[in-house]
C-alpha cells in the first residue's frame, strides 16, 4: 500500500467516525427535544438524559486518550464541554434543573461543526 492510498483509508475513516459522532449526537438531540416539549414518562427523561451521559462520557474518554490526533488546547476545550454536559445532564436527571435548552443547543453546536 502506497502512502498515499494510506492516507486516503485514514482520511475516509475519520469521516466515517465524524459521521458516526453527528448520527449519535442526532438521536441525542432527539430524545433532549422530545422532553423539552413534553409531556413525558420519568422513563424516558431518565433514559435520554443517560444516552447523553454516555455518549459524552465516551467522547471525554476518546479526547483523553494520548493518540488522539486532535491539537491539546482543542482537547481540552471539548472535554470542558463535555464535563459540562455531564454535570447538566445530572442536574436535569436529580431535578435541580429543569432547562433542556442549554443542552440540546450545545450538542447541536458540536455535531454542526463535526
Amino acid at each position: 500500500m502506497t502512502f498515499e492510498a494510506y492516507e486516503a483509508v485514514v482520511d475516509e475513516s475519520g469521516h466515517e467516525a465524524r459521521g458516526r459522532e453527528r448520527q449519535a449526537l442526532s438521536l441525542g438531540i432527539d430524545r433532549l427535544e422530545r422532553i423539552q416539549r413534553g409531556p413525558f414518562h420519568i422513563e424516558e427523561q431518565v433514559e435520554s438524559l443517560l444516552y447523553v451521559r454516555r455518549l459524552w462520557t465516551i467522547f471525554i474518554e476518546d479526547l483523553s486518550h494520548p493518540e488522539n490526533g486532535l491539537p491539546d488546547q482543542l482537547r481540552a476545550d471539548i472535554i470542558s464541554i463535555g464535563l459540562w454536559v455531564v454535570r447538566e445532564a445530572d442536574r436535569v436527571r436529580d431535578e435541580k434543573s429543569s432547562d433542556v435548552m442549554q443542552l440540546i443547543e450545545i450538542n447541536r453546536l458540536i455535531r454542526d461543526a463535526l
